[in-house]
C-alpha cells in the first residue's frame, strides 16, 4: 500500500510539473511573439521615417538607438520572468501600438506634403452665363443661343472652352466676338447676346464695368481648363545651397486655392540658405506696373498688379520679376481666409504692429490693436491683415501688416515646439496652400534646418508710391485707382534684394524703408 501511495504521489508531482512546464513554455512563446512583433514594427517605423526624407542622419541614428534600447528593455523585463514577464509583455504591446500609430501619422505627413508640393498646374474655371430671367438652366437648353466671347484676354483658354463645348454638344456654336470682358458683360446684360463664355477670374472686372453683373446673371455651365506651368527647376538640394526667390500670393476669397484669380497679397521672399537671411518685399495690389506673361497679348502694357493674377500666377511672377530685376522660380499660393485655422493650430502668433488702431467691421472682426507686440488668434490675425480703412497709409500699411503676420507665422513654424503640432498643421496646410517647390526640395530644406538648428533673420520692406487714376490693360475703358511706384524706393529695394542674393548682410534693428 505504501509503495502504491508513493507511486501515486510521484505521478501527481510529475503531472503538476508537466503542467507548469507547459504553461511556462506557452508564456515564453507568447513573449517571443511580442518581442518579434515589436522588432518588426520598429523596423517598419524606421523605414517610414527614412522615406519621409526630412530627418538628418544624426537624428536617424539617434532614433535607431532609441528603438534598440526600447526593445532591450522589453527583452530584459520578460527574461527576468517576474510574474511570468507580464509587465514586459504589456510594455511590448503598448510600445508596438505606439510605433504603429507613429508610422501611420508619419506616412500621412508624407502624403500631405505631396499634396501641396509640385503644383506646376494652373486651373482656369470657365463659365457660361445667361441673364437671371432666362429660362435656360443647362448648357443643352442654350445650345442654339448667340454666345458672346472675347479673345483679347486669355484668348487660348476661351478658344479651348468654345471647342470643348462644341464637341460636347455636337454642334457649331453661334459666336459674337466682343472687344473685352467688360464688353461681354455689357452685351449680355443689354441683350445683345444671349449667353457669354468667360473665365470666372474676370468676374470682378465685369462687376466694376457693369454694376450688379453677378446679381443680374446666372451660371448654367462650368468647366476647368488645366495648363502646365514651366516654373521652378534645380536639383533636390538647390534650396539649401543657393539663394532663391519665392512669390507668396494670397487670395482674399473662399475659393479653391488652385484657381486663377486676382491676388490681393503679393509678397516676394528673397531667401539665402547659407547666410540664413530672408527679405520680405511687399508690393501693394494697386501698384501700376507693366505686365509680362504668356497670356498677356501686349506685353509691357500698364495695369494694376492685382490684375496680373487674372492671367495666371506665372504672369504675376514674371511681372514682379521684371519689376525687381530678379528671377522668381517658386511660388506659394494660399487662401488668406484659411489663415484663421492655421494660426489657431499654431496656438496663436505674436505680431509686432507699427501703429495702434481699431479694425473696422469690413475686416471681419472688430478689435483694438496695440502699437508693439500683440498676441492674435486666427480670427484676429485675419482682421489685422485685412484692415486698411482705419490706417493712415491705407493699402500700403496693410501690406506691411501682412508681412508682420507672415513673419510671425514663419518664426512659430520653425520653432522646435511645432513638432507636437506638425500633423495638425500639415493637414490644414494641405487644404489651403499650393506650391511648385518639389517634395524632395522641401524635404531637403526641412532636413537642413533640423540638422543645423540655424536662427534666421527675417526683415521686411514695402514698395511705396503716389495715388492716382489711370487706364489699365484689363479695363481700358475705365479710369481706375492705381499707385505709381516711387522709383527711388524701387531702386532701394532692388539693392537690398541683391545684398541678400549675393551673401551680404542687411542692417539689423533698422527700418529698411
Amino acid at each position: 500500500m505504501a509503495n502504491k501511495r508513493r507511486t501515486a504521489e510521484s505521478a501527481g508531482r510529475k503531472t503538476k510539473n508537466t503542467g507548469r512546464y507547459s504553461k511556462r513554455t506557452s508564456t515564453n512563446r507568447l513573449g517571443t511573439f511580442f518581442l518579434t512583433l515589436q522588432a518588426l514594427i520598429s523596423v517598419l517605423f524606421m523605414i517610414v521615417v527614412m522615406l519621409l526624407g526630412m530627418i538628418p542622419l544624426n537624428y536617424l541614428a539617434m532614433i535607431a538607438m532609441v528603438l534598440v534600447f526600447l526593445w532591450c528593455i522589453a527583452f530584459t523585463s520578460q527574461a527576468a520572468r517576474k510574474k511570468r514577464g507580464t509587465a514586459g509583455k504589456v510594455y511590448s504591446i503598448l510600445l508596438t501600438c505606439v510605433l504603429l500609430l507613429g508610422s501611420y501619422y508619419i506616412a500621412e505627413t508624407n502624403n500631405m506634403i505631396a499634396r501641396i508640393t509640385g503644383g506646376n498646374i494652373r486651373v482656369d474655371k470657365m463659365a457660361v452665363a445667361v441673364r437671371i430671367d432666362d429660362s435656360a438652366e443647362t448648357i443643352e437648353d442654350a445650345m442654339d443661343y448667340n454666345f458672346g466671347v472675347q479673345f483679347q484676354q486669355g484668348g487660348d483658354n476661351i478658344q479651348t472652352a468654345v471647342t470643348n463645348l462644341q464637341e460636347e454638344l455636337g454642334t457649331e456654336l453661334t459666336i459674337t466676338e466682343c472687344d473685352s470682358v467688360q464688353d461681354q458683360a455689357a452685351a449680355l446684360t443689354e441683350g445683345k447676346v444671349e449667353a457669354i463664355i468667360y473665365n470666372e477670374a474676370y468676374t470682378d472686372l465685369m462687376n466694376e464695368a457693369v454694376p450688379g453683373f453677378t446679381d443680374d446673371t446666372k451660371i448654367i455651365y462650368e468647366m476647368n481648363i488645366e495648363t502646365a506651368l514651366n516654373l521652378g527647376g534645380g536639383s533636390d538640394d538647390t534650396l539649401t545651397k543657393e539663394p532663391f526667390t519665392v512669390y507668396i500670393s494670397g487670395i482674399d476669397t473662399y475659393g479653391e486655392v488652385s484657381e486663377t484669380s486676382r491676388s490681393d497679397v503679393n509678397i516676394i521672399a528673397v531667401v539665402n540658405p547659407t547666410t540664413h537671411q530672408i527679405l520680405l518685399i511687399t508690393t501693394p495690389r494697386d501698384t501700376y506696373v507693366p505686365l509680362y506673361g504668356p497670356d498677356v497679348r501686349d506685353e509691357g502694357s500698364m495695369d494694376k498688379l492685382t490684375h496680373a493674377g487674372v492671367y495666371g500666377i506665372d504672369t504675376s511672377m514674371e511681372t514682379l520679376g521684371e519689376l525687381y530685376e530678379t528671377d522668381i522660380n517658386y511660388y506659394v499660393r494660399l487662401n488668406f481666409t484659411s489663415l484663421i485655422d492655421i494660426v489657431d493650430i499654431l496656438g496663436g502668433i505674436d505680431v509686432d504692429s507699427e501703429f495702434e488702431f481699431t479694425t473696422g467691421s469690413e475686416s471681419g472682426h472688430v478689435m483694438d490693436v496695440e502699437e508693439g507686440m500683440n498676441h492674435f488668434n486666427g480670427e484676429q490675425a485675419l482682421a489685422f491683415c485685412r484692415e486698411r480703412h482705419n490706417l493712415a497709409d491705407g493699402d500700403n500699411q496693410r501690406g506691411k501688416n501682412q508681412q508682420a503676420v507672415i513673419t510671425a507665422v514663419l518664426k512659430k513654424v520653425i520653432s522646435p515646439s511645432m513638432l507636437l503640432r506638425a500633423t495638425s498643421l500639415m493637414n490644414q496646410v494641405s487644404k489651403d496652400v499650393e506650391m511648385n517647390v518639389t517634395q524632395d526640395q522641401l524635404n531637403a530644406l526641412i532636413r537642413n534646418q533640423l540638422g543645423s538648428g540655424a536662427k534666421w533673420t527675417i526683415q521686411s520692406v514695402a514698395l511705396t508710391g503716389e495715388d492716382g487714376r489711370d487706364r489699365c490693360y484689363s479695363a481700358s475703358d475705365q479710369l481706375l485707382y492705381v499707385m505709381y511706384p516711387d522709383e527711388d524706393e524701387l531702386d532701394h529695394i532692388i539693392e537690398l534684394a541683391n545684398i541678400v542674393e549675393e551673401g551680404g548682410t542687411l542692417p539689423e534693428g533698422e527700418q529698411l524703408n
